[in-house]
């Protein structure tokens, strides 16, 4: 499943910068970065879980926010991208 996660961590303390990073961290251990606090996730249900329960553990619910936009395959496919960086196909496989 194709999921985009956003994101909205307080900043205000130096905890909060803190809950970005581990925010962000676990994003980037899971999908790829497509705006500031935005990253599209390609999983299955055990990762989603996985994911899902870390992201709820770091934020603060007083303070931050989450969203999760679950896209079906026709979402994704009509999906346009305009700018400099290019978008990565998520069902190709990654060569460094």
């Amino acid at each position: 499943m194709t999921v985009l996660v956003a994101y909205d961590v307080s900043t205000a303390e130096a905890a909060g910068r803190r809950r970005l990073s581990r925010v962000a961290r676990a994003c980037k251990d899971y999908g790829v970065r497509v705006q500031k606090s935005v990253f599209e996730c390609q999983v299955g249900q055990k990762d989603w879980t996985r994911l899902r329960d870390r992201l709820l553990s770091e934020y603060k619910e007083g303070e931050d926010s989450l969203r999760f936009y679950f896209l079906d395959e026709t979402a994704v496919e009509r999906t346009e991208h305009h700018g400099v960086a290019k978008p990565v196909d998520l069902t190709e496989p990654l060569i460094f």
